[in-house]
């Protein structure tokens, strides 16, 4: 064989070896088209970002003198992977909720980490729940949620479960549903969670979403989490007069303040 052909079969050959020793041979099935979106990872305040902004605003909240007190706190998701929990306790944060689920097929693979992690070092910690409420009904995501880590005890460290309603990820602002059918999927998904844990969910959203999506108030039932990434509240969502979280900013993590005390924080996690 010419000395030239020879190496250039070799060198195909050696090449060919490299592939196949490179190439994703374990890597798991792709996921099934209908399937694809439910296995998103999508973090708390995403969409409410993209559509009101404040994506990249290092907000210090402004001091409301009719608060007497508050706690400082964060929430994480899957995107922040292992969570050095204890940097965060040494700069003041004791409370976090951590993602637990995503309509019903999505776990947060880390889950297991930060929320035992922020259990560790003294934190109050709690889960929440992305909903996408025109994939299935309400009570089959809060179960869903329940079964995948979104539980409650009364401990004083444990918060009741939050369902994060915000902007589609996919189409329309209110996923197709009118506000009645929206309000009603946000009272099957509320009602489910008390039934099975004894306490109200905590509902977070923003102003905005909360206004065009749902006509009814939960502000007698449901702790209210209001978005908004400004150095003050703002208005709140119809029919609440008032908020217990505030999700303020997202930089560098997304950074939460409780409307209160460490003693009403606990009062929560009591229930």
């Amino acid at each position: 064989m010419n000395p030239l052909v020879r190496s250039a079969v070799a060198l195909a050959a050696c090449t060919g070896l490299l592939v196949t020793a490179f190439s994703p041979v374990n890597a798991a099935p792709a996921v099934p088209k209908k399937d694809q979106a439910v296995q998103q990872d999508h973090a708390m305040g995403s969409q409410i970002r993209k559509h009101e902004g404040g994506a990249r605003l290092r907000v210090k909240p402004r001091k409301d003198p009719s608060i007497q007190a508050t706690v400082a706190g964060i929430d994480v998701s899957g995107y922040q992977g292992n969570v050095d929990w204890a940097a965060y306790w040494n700069q003041g944060k004791q409370f976090a909720y951590v993602k637990a689920t995503e309509s019903t097929g999505y776990v947060n693979p880390y889950f297991a980490q930060q929320y035992n992690g922020s259990y560790n070092v003294g934190m109050i910690r709690g889960a929440y729940h992305f909903a996408l409420p025109d994939r299935s009904s309400g009570a089959a995501q809060a179960d869903y949620f329940i079964a995948h880590g979104g539980g409650w005890s009364p401990d004083g460290r444990t918060l009741p479960g939050a369902l994060d309603a915000e902007y589609n990820p996919y189409g329309s602002t209110c996923y197709g549903l009118s506000k009645a059918a929206m309000t009603n999927w946000m009272l099957d998904f509320s009602d489910t969670y008390r039934a099975r844990t004894g306490v109200f969910p905590v509902i977070y959203t923003s102003t905005s979403w909360w206004n065009q999506c749902v006509n009814a108030g939960f502000s007698t039932t449901n702790p209210l989490w209001v978005a908004r990434y400004a150095s003050a509240v703002g208005a709140l969502p119809y029919d609440w007069g008032n908020y217990t979280m505030w999700q303020y900013s997202s930089s560098p993590i997304d950074q939460n303040q409780f409307n209160g005390g460490y003693d009403r924080l606990q009062a929560l996690a009591f229930g």
